[in-house]
């Protein structure tokens, strides 16, 4: 007669492997929905404070940006700063002030022929970027104007510069200094005739 030899689990130990299987359960379950779960940016990173990691692109941009900045060199007097304005909304957006620290004023300008002369005046109504576009800011052309500068503007200079727009928001950025030998115009405030460095 053969016999069969049985073994029996006692209760406890039955109990304890129970727990193991389903708490190893619950982890996989844990390590599935981590892997599953998405880097979304959380809720306070809104336009203007979102920041990316290196080689990253952050979750918001800017609606203007400024495109190589740069300060014509000065020793006194006043100063154009220039570049290319990019709007990536979809309204037109108008700058409407500047402001800068190493001027006493600033004034947003356009070169225009009055009686075959070229003068730089104040712009009526400011710069207007239109959507989905850019406005240049150049040599004869629009730009801004540092006037009565606090210090000379050496090639090499970094000149911090904010321009305001008409919806209330601020764009902050630095203009270099560089040597250029054009923009001779006469400045035309509106009472006299100023010959610009």
């Amino acid at each position: 007669m053969r016999t069969t030899t049985t073994t029996s689990i006692p209760w406890g130990s039955r109990r304890l492997r129970a727990l193991a299987a389903a708490s190893a359960a619950a982890a996989l379950g844990m390590i599935t929905l981590a892997g599953c779960s998405t880097d979304s940016p959380s809720p306070s990173g809104a336009a203007g404070s979102a920041t990316a990691s290196p080689g990253k692109v952050a979750a918001t941009a800017a609606p203007v940006t400024m495109r190589d900045p740069w300060v014509k060199v000065a020793e006194s007097g006043m100063a154009g700063a220039f570049g290319t304005l990019v709007n990536s909304t979809g309204a037109d957006i108008t700058v409407v002030s500047a402001t800068s620290g190493s001027s006493e004023k600033m004034e947003l300008h356009e070169v225009a022929d009055v009686d075959g002369k070229t003068l730089m005046r104040p712009k009526e109504g400011g710069f207007v970027i239109p959507a989905k576009g850019s406005h240049t800011l150049e040599p004869g052309s629009d730009h801004l104007m540092l006037m009565g500068l606090t210090r000379a503007m050496k090639p090499g200079d970094e000149i911090p510069v904010t321009l305001a727009f008409k919806d209330g928001r601020t764009l902050k950025f630095t203009a270099v200094a560089k040597e250029f030998a054009g923009g001779k115009e006469n400045y035309d405030s509106g009472t006299s005739d100023m010959k610009k460095d």
